[in-house]
């Protein structure tokens, strides 16, 4: 099994917040297509990274899905249609493998 994580900006590269109907549709998609998400929503996370000698943060919601397999192509291009609904250069989803207990 695996754990899919999902980064998703709360503003554009402009600083406007993208409001909540594109983080519904994402949730709503992925809720349909694997049975269910978990959406971490109500307080931003906070990424940090060194870009050009400048320190660089971003706010984000966090959505995980758990898939059984991992189809990878499938991921690499919604990962593209997020780059594109959220107008970002990088989306990060990324893949755990996971062991449930």
């Amino acid at each position: 099994m695996h754990l899919i994580q999902i980064l998703l900006p709360v503003r554009d590269n402009e600083g406007q917040p993208f409001g909540p109907h594109p983080f519904e549709d994402v949730a709503c998609n992925l809720s349909k297509k694997f049975g269910g998400i978990t959406a971490y929503n109500r307080v931003p996370a906070q990424g940090r990274w060194e870009s050009s000698g400048r320190t660089q943060h971003d706010d984000v919601l966090v959505i995980e899905v758990m898939v059984e397999t991992l189809a990878k192509s499938w991921w690499i291009d919604f990962r593209k249609q997020l780059e594109t609904t959220f107008r970002q250069t990088h989306v990060i989803v990324r893949a755990q493998l996971i062991e449930l207990l």
